[in-house]
């Protein structure tokens, strides 16, 4: 059984982290990714089956691709929290020739990381054909990947989309961080796309929903009960309700924190929400 308060105390130093990171360089996306940081701390502790050693072709476990970028540093705390490269690489975030840049890229090599993605819309057909790679190689690990809501206004997604039921991708998990916002507003302002379950659905999706995207526990049953409609012939979709801004109280149900760092006394607030538990870097 997973141990919760050992994931509780590691999301609240990821916080911690986004917090410090974007701060430190006046720059990045704090919103979508405290939203997001239960759900990488369950997907890299609990539910991806992973090797302790990173390589690019990944045979033998299964893969994460992150589709909007910008919320890379909740990636980069993962990682890091998790063994990819050293903690203190943190600091480094968005500076000249860090590997930690401001949208994930490869060609410094980052240890987790298989693609560059900042341009929105891609990440669900590289999953699409990472998820056929592990299939014709006989290898019966899951692909998961995760999007925006607002970054499915991007027409690429439902080509994609429409061709991973038509080929019966079903080693596919695909997570939608369905927190109503995107930089210039709320999705429904920006775009209204209706029915997001109904338009998975329409195109030959497994569809479930995670009410409380924010709970860990409501995040790890969510995706159990994902990976148990995994190799039925559809590809699934997993809708993750989160709060862009999840535990700091000021950046909390508004688009104003997208991409927007906080100033020193804004930091020192956020922090205090966030009491540090693992040792800051």
């Amino acid at each position: 059984m997973p141990n919760i308060k050992q994931l509780e105390d590691l999301t609240t130093q990821v916080r911690r982290d986004i917090l410090r990171m974007v701060h430190k360089v006046n720059s990045g996306h704090p919103g979508g990714s405290l939203g997001c940081a239960e759900f990488f701390v369950a997907l890299y502790n609990e539910i991806m089956d992973r090797n302790d050693s990173f390589d690019m072709n990944g045979i033998g476990e299964d893969l994460f691709f992150l589709s909007n970028g910008h919320i890379s540093p909740v990636f980069y705390s993962v990682l890091a929290r998790s063994g990819y490269f050293p903690v203190e690489e943190l600091n480094t975030f968005r500076l000249i020739d860090s590997r930690l840049q401001g949208h994930p890229t490869t060609h410094e090599g980052l240890p987790g990381v298989r693609i560059a993605s900042g341009s929105l819309g891609q990440g669900m057909s590289v999953a699409i054909g990472a998820a056929q790679a592990k299939k014709l190689n006989g290898d019966g690990h899951i692909i998961y990947s995760l999007h925006g809501d607002g970054e499915l206004q991007e027409g690429q997604n439902w080509e994609a989309i429409m061709y991973a039921s038509a080929k019966k991708v079903d080693n596919l998990i695909s997570t939608i961080d369905l927190n109503g916002q995107q930089i210039d507003g709320s999705t429904d302002d920006v775009l209204p796309m209706g029915s997001i379950k109904g338009k998975f659905e329409a195109f030959g999706w497994t569809v479930l929903e995670i009410e409380e995207g924010n709970n860990l526990e409501a995040i790890l049953n969510g995706m159990a009960e994902a990976k148990s409609n995994t190799g039925q012939g559809k590809p699934v979709c997993v809708l993750l309700k989160t709060v862009m801004g999840n535990g700091v109280d000021f950046m909390m149900h508004t688009h104003a924190w997208h991409g927007k760092a906080p100033n020193d006394e804004q930091l020192a607030i956020g922090l205090e929400q966030n009491t540090e538990t693992l040792g800051d870097y």
